[in-house]
Formats: structure tokens, sequence, C-alpha cells
């Protein structure tokens, strides 16, 4: 019998510096556990026990982001301007197949045309259109202005928000193990956030929902719209065949 080949997030790439136990839930997370991927390794003893700023070119956020997306084992919501990481995207692929965790995932309808961003996407609908349908969409602000928010929330215990796109770049992947620098290395200027306060983790929930209706809703406004304009040419061309036919 064939072994499954696990999902490209766990298997060795030399982006990653290494890969976190995939066991391991939020229900206990404490953000001492992302200090490792510091370049100090250790957080000042002044450190706030539940927001840390990471910065990108100086800390690992790659590894940062899938320690703690990896383990949402209840609930996802997420908006993101930029997506462009394949193995990011592919640890939520991973859990819109699972049937226990709630997922929204909202992106950015400019950023969804761009070259890596629509061929990520058009490899997901391929091997899961019904999932993708389900938990992920593409659109605009309230007043059609482009979707800018680059956060999520985790099991509603966990959030992050920054200036940080999924990109190679925009992250300041390491492609040297544990630390930034190496052949081909990019590192755009970038912050990181990690937050447990549960003030802000419901308001930021909150409005991650509130986001992803907006945009859902112009999707299926689209939609309709598409559908009437259709409905109306073929009407159009049947009553000029019958006028014809006279």
């Amino acid at each position: 019998m064939l072994r499954e080949e696990a999902p490209k997030w766990q298997q060795k790439s030399a982006r990653a510096t290494s890969y976190p136990d995939v066991t391991q839930t939020l229900q206990k997370f404490d953000l001492l556990e992302l200090q490792q991927y510091t370049r100090e390794k250790s957080y000042s003893n002044t450190a706030s026990k539940d927001f840390h700023l990471f910065y990108v070119g100086r800390d690992d956020v790659h590894d940062i982001l899938k320690y703690v997306l990896s383990r949402a084992s209840v609930s996802l919501y997420m908006n993101m301007f930029g997506f462009d990481d394949d193995e990011l995207n592919d640890i939520l692929m991973q859990q819109a197949r699972d049937p226990s965790i709630t997922m929204m995932i909202t992106l950015d309808k400019s950023q969804a045309g761009g070259v890596h961003e629509k061929k990520l996407l058009d490899s997901d609908i391929a091997q899961d259109p019904a999932k993708f349908n389900t938990y992920f969409v593409i659109g605009q602000s309230a007043t059609h202005q482009i979707s800018h928010t680059k956060g999520f929330v985790a099991d509603g215990k966990v959030g992050g928000e920054g200036s940080t796109n999924w990109s190679a770049s925009g992250e300041g992947t390491f492609v040297v193990k544990g630390k930034p620098g190496g052949p081909g290395y990019k590192a755009q200027n970038n912050t990181q956030t990690i937050f447990t306060d549960p003030d802000t983790i419901n308001r930021f929930q909150t409005e991650l929902i509130a986001e992803h209706m907006i945009a859902k809703a112009q999707g299926a406004a689209a939609t309709t719209a598409t559908s009437t304009a259709r409905a109306g040419a073929a009407g159009a061309k049947k009553g000029a065949a019958a006028a014809k036919g006279k």
C-alpha cells in the first residue's frame, strides 16, 4: 500500500528552521514559546506577558506564523492582504479539511490576481473546490477599497497582526538555519505582533468576521449581477429571433 505523502509544510525544506509538533494545540499557549524565534533567543525581563512585537529581517517571523497557525485546532479567522506563502497556505488547506475547525479566510481582490497568488489559489481550488469555496472569500473593504488587514485570531486565544504580508521577502523567510542572511535572502521592513489579551482577541475576531461577511456579500452581489445580465442578454436574443421570424 502506498503511503500518503505528508503536506508540504510538514516536509523538510531549506526554507524552514524547525517544524512544530502538530499534536500540540494553543489551549495552554504562552508567548514565551516564541522567544526561541527571536535573534536573542530570549525576551527582556520587562517584556509584556500578553503582547510581543517581532521584526522581519531580525526575528524568524515565518516560523513564528507557522508555529501558531499549525496549532489551531478549534477556529481560525483571518484576513491577509498579500497571500504568497505556499507553506502557510498548505497549513490552511489542511485545516480546511478538518471538520472540527471553523474557518473564515478573507483575501484582497487586487492581490488575488497577482501571478503567484493566483497560481496558489487556483491550485487550492483544483485540490478541493468545495472546501475553498466554503472557507475562503476574495473581496474588498465595505467602501470598495483594498482589504489591507494582515492578521488572524486562532482558537479565540492567540492573535497576530502587523505589516507583514505572506511572502518570502514580506516575512524575511530564513534561507540559512536559525538566522537571517545567506544567498538570495530578502527581507522587507515589516513587523509582526502576537498577542493574547482577551479583549483585543474578542474585538479583532469580531472585526475579522465582519470583513469576511462584507467580502462574501460582494461576491454574491457580483454573481447575481452576472446572472441577471446573462438572462437579459438571452431574453433579448430570443426576442430578436422571434421578431425576425415574423
